[in-house]
């Protein structure tokens, strides 16, 4: 596969704020004793706040936080097979990963996008992003981040959909959002004929946020065909169970 430069893009939305960014990543392989290419891919190099650490495999795996094992584990397992074997089986794991200042553009994240892409050119055969519980093989990670031309907003998150409490209605969220600095979207209380329609909005949304937008508590949003709208309620935080991150809910009328 050729190599693609991965651009930065602007957030015109961004305003000053003492919000930070937190990315983290594992790299699964066995490394050459080499200087990853980074250059290649348009990246400085690790920029400053994010550190790269070199672990044993087995050493790792007594680590309290190893993410293949537990719920996360056993998800990857059974979604996944080939491609946990794959990083279960791999003699190295490197980590990167640390939290960053707000900032008007996206460099940081190129940067680091950059220093994956060139690790999969030394050796490394997986990566897992933990924050969009997501495992790919060194082709799928390319697959989604490679893109000519910069990979979507969309590549770097996770849009679920799950059942409610209350039949017929669906919880639309979203994970990833901590990459950016920003609360993940929430929306409750979606009809099953309006989730399609929920997920574009949190589609919207989220790009709105990547681009450097804030949502203020109690902030209302005008949607289409929505009567009286949406109003928003701020949440969460890094210790929240659902998100691992503050997040930003909305209910859709009944």
């Amino acid at each position: 596969m050729s190599k693609v430069t991965i651009p930065a893009w602007q957030r015109p939305h961004w305003q000053p704020s003492s919000e930070e960014a937190l990315l983290q990543f594992y790299v699964f392989g066995k490394f050459e004793p080499v200087r990853a290419p980074s250059a290649d891919y348009g990246s400085d190099g690790l920029p400053k706040g994010m550190e790269l650490t070199s672990h044993h495999h087995n050493a790792l795996r007594q680590w309290e936080g190893y993410p293949l094992k537990g719920g996360m584990g056993r998800m990857f397992k059974n979604d996944a097979p080939e491609v946990y074997r794959l990083a279960l089986d791999a003699p190295e794991v490197l980590v990167v990963r640390g939290r960053l200042p707000d900032s008007a553009d996206t460099g940081y994240l190129r940067d680091t996008l950059g220093v994956l892409a060139a690790l999969l050119d030394v050796g490394g055969t997986a990566i897992l992003d933990p924050q969009v519980l997501s495992l790919y093989d060194a082709d799928g990670w390319r697959r989604q981040y490679l893109v000519r031309d910069g990979a979507p907003i969309r590549n770097h998150l996770l849009i679920l959909r799950d059942a409610e409490e209350q039949q017929g209605r669906y919880w639309i969220h979203t994970r990833g959002m901590r990459k950016f600095g920003r609360p993940d979207i929430s929306i409750r209380n979606v009809s099953e004929k309006d989730t399609d329609r929920a997920g574009l909005l949190c589609e919207r949304l989220v790009e709105l946020e990547a681009l450097g937008a804030h949502f203020s508590d109690g902030q209302q949003l005008d949607a289409e065909g929505l009567h009286g709208g949406l109003t928003a309620h701020l949440g969460g935080g890094y210790e929240d169970p659902e998100f691992n991150n503050t997040f930003v809910e909305f209910r859709w009328p009944d």
